[in-house]
């Protein structure tokens, strides 16, 4: 039996994989114990929006009647409980269209409520073919828009290491999940920030991908040139994992790229020595928390002992990247989501007159922060605008993406904070936008240019959690997990989990 102290909830795919290879533990138990925090958490965390038991523990008793049959050569995941950020599409429906027990779609909004959908997206997909074990579905800004979790139509999401604070967003829920114990990972989407963000505000392990690398089918839809799915876990190894099973070209989404995918969990070899890591000065914005920055510059120090080369480089055109990313996202929101008019699925409002249907329908159905982003997408695509400022918002994407591209090539990854900030407590930004937008000023560049970026605990500062960044060239996801976890390795983080951790 394991040695580790912590209790099977709160350890690691890699740990528990071993105790299920070694038929020490059985999928079943690890599916009840993560039932039972969800039933102990779940409430007041607020973390999740629907939860599958029965359907849980039947696929746990079926990956355990495939261990036992020892089909479980190269299946890490087979008998892994995970969550799936209610953003992601899942099949609820029979042939018939029949309400078949599945879990619902809601992506944090009122106008979803309830929706169950014909078909899954590729990530539950690929997970369900690796036999991963399905639990439910997490709670998230709504449409994914937010850095909080406080944008739910179904209230915030509360951080596990401090309950009165934001887990960040949008995949608050899924972060939390994993944090907690809820979930042994879980997937999110990344636009500005949303799996990096929150994985650094809530002491986990958050990855987003190249743009390209993993399919978009099956996301419900924020903003298409941006969107990315990625894990969250709670160790660098495990990250590996499962984006080796999330990742890969689908036919079914036109921006999936047909390149090969490497052995991810491979290349963790501890070793960063004779690599170059750039340091970009643009990073360190005014504002930041003294505490997040003196951890983040011990990270980037732990690095160098380890005998990685540190430079300082310049990214001159990041201040930047927030306004660009406020047009063309919200331009991009309000395209995407016109399709919302209760005609076609969803709630409807019930009106009579079809224009009387439309406005009140997504009057009541959209929230505030999606009315918001909905009327500046509008605003800048409109006649006489669409030239001052989508137009010249894209001619800036490229600019930036120049400038990563010409840096990149003479470094290997850059190092950066992941947020300017830890945790704040629920509410403190909710009044004013603009801050609540600078939470994402050092996360939302890398997808601006459809970069990889990872963030890695790295320490607390006031007793929460602070994420180091590891930013890669397009398609290099091995370099920043090697980087990762040659942190994680040497800087003593690796068991970093909230108080609950230990109940």
């Amino acid at each position: 039996m394991s040695t580790d102290p912590l209790p099977l909830a709160d350890r690691t795919i890699t740990d528990v994989g071993e105790l299920l290879h070694r038929r020490d533990v059985s999928s079943r138990e690890l599916t009840e114990a993560c039932l039972a925090r969800i039933r102990r958490d779940g409430e007041r965390l607020n973390s999740f929006l629907a939860v599958g038991e029965e359907r849980a523990l039947a696929a746990a008793d079926a990956a355990d009647a495939k261990l036992a049959a020892g089909d479980d050569a190269d299946r890490p995941l087979l008998g892994i409980p995970y969550a799936l950020k209610d953003i992601f599409v899942t099949r609820a429906l029979d042939d018939a269209g029949q309400p078949d027990g599945g879990l619902p779609t809601t992506a944090g909004s009122r106008i979803l409520a309830g929706y169950r959908s014909p078909y899954a997206g590729d990530a539950e997909e690929r997970l369900t073919a690796a036999g991963a074990i399905l639990l439910g579905k997490t709670n998230c800004d709504e449409f994914a828009m937010g850095s909080s979790n406080e944008n739910s139509a179904y209230g915030p999401v509360h951080n596990p290491w401090d309950e009165s604070t934001v887990p960040g967003g949008s995949s608050g829920g899924s972060s939390t999940a994993v944090a907690a114990g809820q979930a042994f990972f879980a997937t999110g989407t990344d636009t500005g920030g949303s799996i990096r963000q929150p994985a650094s505000l809530s002491g986990v392990i958050g990855l987003k991908p190249t743009y390209g690398r993993v399919s978009r089918y099956g996301m419900v839809a924020f903003a298409s040139s941006l969107d990315q799915c990625g894990p969250l876990t709670r160790s660098v190894r495990d990250c590996a994992l499962v984006l080796g099973a999330l990742a890969g070209h689908d036919p079914q989404d036109s921006t999936s790229v047909d390149l090969p995918v490497p052995d991810y969990v491979a290349a963790l070899d501890g070793e960063v020595r004779g690599l170059r890591l750039g340091v970009p000065r643009e990073y360190f914005v005014a504002g930041m928390e003294p505490g997040v920055e003196a951890a983040v510059r011990a990270g980037i120090a732990t690095l160098e002992g380890l005998g990685a080369e540190i430079v300082e480089v310049s990214l001159p055109s990041t201040e930047m990247g927030l306004a660009t990313y406020y047009i063309i996202a919200p331009a991009e929101a309000s395209a995407n989501l016109a399709r919302y008019d209760g005609v076609k699925y969803g709630y409807s409002a019930g009106e009579e007159v079809l224009l009387d249907n439309y406005l009140r329908t997504r009057g009541d159905g959209f929230g505030a922060e999606v009315k918001r982003r909905v009327m500046l997408g509008t605003y800048a695509l409109s006649a006489g605008y669409y030239d001052a400022y989508y137009v010249k918002a894209q001619q800036v994407r490229t600019l930036i993406k120049d400038e990563f591209d010409a840096v990149l090539t003479d470094v290997d990854a850059l190092l950066a904070p992941t947020s300017p900030s830890v945790a704040f407590k629920i509410g403190a930004k909710t009044e004013d936008p603009l801050l609540m937008y600078l939470n994402d000023a050092c996360t939302l560049p890398v997808n601006i240019a459809g970069l990889p970026g990872i963030s890695v605990p790295c320490g607390l500062a006031d007793g929460l959690p602070v994420g180091l960044q590891v930013i890669g060239r397009a398609f290099d996801e091995v370099t920043i997990l090697r980087v990762a976890d040659a942190y994680e390795r040497a800087a003593g983080f690796a068991d970093l989990r909230p108080p609950t951790a230990h109940d």
